[in-house]
C-alpha cells in the first residue's frame, strides 16, 4: 500500500468519481490513477469503487470505510508537513478559511488586513458556503478554520470556540411605516412581507424561533444567503429586510434605515472551529487571537484538550464575549 494510492482514491472520491478531472487536478495521467486504484483494490481484496464498464459509479460500503481512514492518514501526513514547515520557516505557509458571506464581507476584512501585514508570506485562501458546507470543509480537512453561526455543533470532530455575539436589525426605506414606530414589536414586523436569510444561514434559526414563540407566522417572500442581496430587494420594495446588524453601513446604505431589533430576537454567537488533531502553527494562533482577542494561545490549547462539548462550554462560560 502506498501513500500515493490513498491520495488517488481520496481525490477521486472528492471529484465526483471523475478520474479524468482528478488526473487534471493532480497533474498526472488518467490511466496511471486507474492502475494504482486497481492495484490497491487487488492488494486489499475488496473493491473501493463500483464500476460500469470503465466508469466508476459509486463508492462501495468497504470503500466508504477505507476512505474515512485514508482521509485521516492524509491529514496526519499534512500535519507532519506543517510541523516541519513551522520549524524550518515559522512565518511562511498557507491558511485556508471557510465562512459565510456576512463574515467574509463584514467581520473579517480588518482581521485579514492586519494578518497580511504581520505575515506577508502566508497565503490566504477563503472559501464561502453554507454553514453545513463550511463545517464539512473543516471536518474533512479541506480548510484550516471554519467560521459560522449555524450548524457547527453537528460535527463532533470540530473544536468549536465562541468569538462574539451579534444581533439583527430591520432595514427599510426611509419612508416606510415601520420607520415611524418608536419601538418595534414582532407583531409590527409580521404585518409586512419579509426579506431575510435562507434557513440555516447567519442565525436564521433564532429569527424563526422568535416568531414561533409569539404564535406569529411571518410572510417570508424572499430569502438569500447574502445581506447585500437582501438589501437590494428591500430597495425594490419587496419587503422589510432582517439582516445581521453588522451588515448595515450608514454610508453605503444611507437610503435605508436600520431599526434596532435586539429586543426582538435572542442574540447569536459566531464560532470558529478547527478539526481535532490539526497542528496549529504560530500564525494560526495569531489569526485566532486577531479575530477573537480572548482566544489566546493558552485558551485555544485548553479548548483543544477538552473532551466534550460540556467541557468546552464550561471553559468559555466565564469569558465575556464582545458584541458586533
Amino acid at each position: 500500500m502506498k501513500l500515493q494510492q490513498l491520495r488517488y482514491i481520496w481525490e477521486v472520491a472528492h471529484h465526483d468519481l471523475n478520474v479524468s478531472a482528478t488526473a487534471q487536478s493532480l497533474y498526472t495521467s488518467q490511466p496511471g490513477i486507474s492502475k494504482q486504484i486497481r492495484l490497491l483494490e487487488d492488494e486489499l481484496g475488496v473493491e473501493i469503487f463500483s464500476r460500469s464498464g470503465k466508469h466508476l459509479t459509486r463508492i462501495t460500503p468497504a470503500g466508504e470505510a477505507i476512505l474515512k481512514t485514508a482521509g485521516e492518514i492524509l491529514r496526519k501526513v499534512e500535519s507532519i508537513k506543517q510541523v516541519a514547515q513551522e520549524f524550518s520557516n515559522e512565518r511562511k505557509g498557507s491558511l485556508s478559511i471557510a465562512t459565510t458571506h456576512t463574515q467574509a464581507r463584514y467581520a473579517l476584512p480588518p482581521v485579514i488586513e492586519q494578518f497580511i501585514q504581520q505575515y506577508p508570506e502566508v497565503s490566504l485562501h477563503m472559501h464561502q458556503g453554507t454553514p453545513m458546507q463550511i463545517s464539512e470543509m473543516a471536518a474533512d480537512g479541506t480548510v484550516d478554520f471554519a467560521i459560522a453561526t449555524e450548524a457547527m455543533e453537528l460535527f463532533s470532530d470540530l473544536v468549536m470556540m465562541p468569538c462574539y455575539r451579534w444581533n439583527r436589525c430591520i432595514v427599510v426605506p426611509r419612508n416606510h411605516p415601520l420607520a415611524q414606530i418608536s419601538e418595534l414589536s414582532l407583531e409590527d414586523v409580521a404585518k409586512h412581507p419579509i426579506v431575510t436569510y435562507v434557513f440555516g444561514f447567519t442565525g436564521r434559526s433564532k429569527l424563526d424561533e422568535a416568531f414561533i414563540n409569539r404564535g406569529l407566522a411571518p410572510k417570508v417572500v424572499f430569502t438569500a444567503a447574502d445581506a447585500d442581496v437582501i438589501k437590494t430587494y428591500v430597495r425594490l420594495g419587496l419587503g422589510v429586510g432582517i439582516i445581521a446588524k453588522m451588515a448595515y453601513s450608514e454610508e453605503a446604505d444611507s437610503d435605508l434605515v436600520a431599526l434596532d431589533a435586539s429586543h426582538l430576537f435572542e442574540s447569536s454567537v459566531t464560532k470558529i472551529g478547527f478539526r481535532r488533531g490539526t497542528f496549529l502553527r504560530g500564525f494560526m494562533y495569531d489569526f485566532l487571537e486577531g479575530f477573537a482577542p480572548h482566544l489566546s494561545r493558552q485558551v485555544v490549547d485548553e479548548a483543544y484538550h477538552c473532551h466534550s462539548r460540556a467541557e468546552l462550554e464550561e471553559l468559555f462560560e466565564t469569558i465575556a464575549l464582545p458584541s458586533h
